[in-house]
């Protein structure tokens, strides 16, 4: 083990003891033994991928749990939060996704300070498109992407993320309201302001991102996709292929689903602020009945592959198209690790149509999301 690369750690060693059941205390050995001096830059994770016109990390970090309380895992410390950012970043991680309304306001502060000093080298991507009163922070639970507001928005983005510009600007959903060429045209001023630099859509319908990219030609999109929801893989996945688009999937993971914490008996709090899965249809006792059909598929082929049933539903995604870059959250270290450990599992295509197979014999039970909130996606 002392010859060993610490790449060769993460995989082999305490990662390979947690999928075969010995749980998280391996994870931690690895983890500490990984802080220790960095990795080589040999040693980085992940790999590189092509997302549009840029070119970033195979795994992202979702941030929105850096600013708020998310799944039952409260809000960290602002130092804990940053020194996060930093490992990530120690470990290969150049792509970094946060929002406005997370917080709201909140992860935006924390990732401008966990990203001095390195702005330069990573990919910053942030979403606008909510009613939220910059000065404020107060909600009106409504979209608000006219075009003065838009711009309104981007210089307090600047302002909380502590740089010049914007990587990659997604609106956060899609504003029935304000048609999406009043949208990109605002979008375009701000290019040529040179305070943002791509842009993108989140949650929004193949209608929808046709029409955008042809006014403006978009570098990504966001939505949901994970094992537990692949319904963009028959509409705007294919559409992302065809356009040169990047596709980034948001809750890779399933809310925590797919990590192998949870079970047919977990209960979550029904208050919204502390865990949202309490109000999420597919996620209620019923339906985990069912669904936790697809937990245990994943643990069986994660054993089989040598590798944690986090690790295997991210490589996964990635294996279904080479544009698609996974940004699971988290704010803890050894979970962090885990989830980089994604990149070195590698599927044949005899596997992949294997578990494919054995996959589509499972029906998910329950909505993605509540209807108050589903309601605001896929918009035409």
């Amino acid at each position: 083990m002392v010859n060993q690369s610490k790449r060769q750690l993460l995989k082999s060693g305490g990662l390979t003891a947690l999928a075969l059941g010995l749980g998280g205390t391996a994870t931690s050995v690895v983890a500490n033994t990984l802080n220790q001096g960095g990795l080589a830059s040999e040693d980085k994770i992940p790999s590189q991928r092509q997302l549009g016109n840029l070119r970033v990390s195979s795994l992202g970090l979702g941030c929105q749990g850096l600013g708020q309380n998310m799944y039952a895992v409260p809000q960290p410390h602002r130092h804990h939060a940053v020194r996060l950012i930093h490992q990530a970043f120690d470990h290969g991680v150049t792509f970094f996704d946060t929002a406005e309304a997370y917080g709201p306001f909140e992860s935006e502060r924390v990732v401008g300070e966990g990203l001095k000093g390195i702005r330069d080298q990573v990919v910053l991507a942030t979403k606008f498109g909510w009613d939220i009163d910059q000065k404020t922070g107060k909600r009106t639970g409504k979209l608000n992407s006219r075009p003065e507001h838009i711009k309104q928005v981007v210089d307090s983005m600047l302002q909380r993320l502590q740089t010049d510009r914007i990587d990659l600007l997604y609106q956060h959903r899609v504003d029935p309201n304000v048609e999406i060429e009043e949208v990109a045209g605002a979008i375009q001023d701000l290019m040529k302001q040179g305070k943002v630099l791509n842009w993108g859509l989140s949650e929004a319908s193949e209608q929808t991102i046709r029409k955008a990219h042809v006014i403006q030609p978009l570098t990504a999109v966001q939505s949901e996709y994970s094992l537990f929801f692949r319904g963009r893989e028959k509409d705007v996945i294919p559409v992302c292929e065809e356009l040169g688009i990047g596709f980034v999937p948001w809750s890779p993971l399933a809310m925590g689903t797919l990590a192998g914490y949870v079970d047919e008996s977990s209960r979550f709090s029904s208050d919204p602020s502390q865990d949202l899965r309490g109000i999420i249809p597919r996620f209620t006792p019923e339906a985990m009945q069912q669904n936790v059909k697809l937990i245990r598929l994943v643990q069986k082929w994660a054993k089989r592959k040598l590798c944690t049933p986090a690790q295997f539903s991210l490589a996964w995604l990635m294996a279904q198209k080479n544009f698609i870059v996974p940004i699971p959250g988290t704010t803890k270290s050894r979970h962090l690790l885990d989830n980089l450990g994604a990149d070195d599992v590698k599927f044949s295509d005899e596997e992949l149509a294997q578990f494919r197979e054995e996959l589509e014999a499972i029906d998910i039970v329950g909505l993605r999301l509540p209807e108050a909130i589903l309601k605001f996606s896929e918009a035409k």
